[in-house]
């Protein structure tokens, strides 16, 4: 029998055992920093300075040395490398944890933080190093534009249109570490309801529990490697 198309949607709780701080628990990183100070349109033309430096030091804590995948992002490379049918990854996550950990078949829905963009020319590039308005794009050569390629609130997450072709096809969605409270990824679940098998992996139920044939509660490093295990049993190559 063939493989059912899988779709795995993964937000901050994963990276969480990784030393990485989650958005909305109590002490989460919007506990501690405003929304409208740092992650809008309207507060990079505000202040980009201010931006600049939050973004500066989220990125300097991917460079870290210590900062490494856990058993979850290692198990879900797994999964893509034996997966036989269709599968996409997709993230609501800035950092790059999942390419570390060998998954390909992924899709950054939300951006990502080691890359920029130039609001100019709007060319994307790889980079790790500090922005700020002094900054030349390496393309265009005008200073000022250079931005972190991240979806700020307001603008439009990327490739939908491929998450959709995805989750119209998918007979298994599975959504792990995420609150259920940002949209669009939060509706994911009720598009696919009634024709896949829907699973959420989670250390507490999100505010979409209710929308999941299935729960699995605990530590993702626990839930996603037993989760995969079993997928692979039933499905992989």
């Amino acid at each position: 029998m063939r493989a059912p198309g899988l779709v795995i949607l993964t937000g901050a709780g994963i990276s969480r055992e990784s030393g990485l701080a989650t958005f909305r628990d109590p002490d989460g990183i919007w506990a501690k920093v405003r929304i409208e100070d740092v992650a809008t349109p309207e507060a990079f033309a505000r202040d980009p300075a201010r931006v600049h430096a939050f973004y500066n030091a989220r990125r300097a804590q991917l460079r870290d040395p210590a900062l490494q995948p856990n058993a979850a992002h290692l198990a879900l490379a797994e999964l893509d490398r034996r997966w036989p049918g269709e599968f996409l990854l997709v993230t609501q996550n800035v950092d790059n944890l999942h390419e570390r950990a060998g998954t390909r078949r992924l899709l950054h829905m939300h951006g990502e933080l080691m890359k920029a963009r130039c609001r100019h020319c709007q060319t994307v590039r790889l980079w790790e190093e500090d922005l700020s308005t002094a900054v030349a794009c390496p393309a265009c050569g005008r200073a000022g534009g250079m931005r972190p390629h991240v979806v700020w609130f307001g603008e439009m997450p990327l490739e939908m249109e491929r998450i959709g072709r995805a989750l119209e096809g998918c007979g298994i969605f599975a959504a792990i570490g995420t609150s259920g409270h940002v949209y669009p990824a939060a509706g994911f679940v009720a598009e696919v309801a009634g024709r896949a098998r829907t699973i959420e992996l989670n250390i507490a139920a999100s505010e979409v529990a209710s929308d999941f044939d299935e729960a699995m509660l605990g530590p993702a490093t626990e839930t996603v490697p037993r989760l995969v295990a079993e997928l692979l049993a039933e499905w992989g190559d």
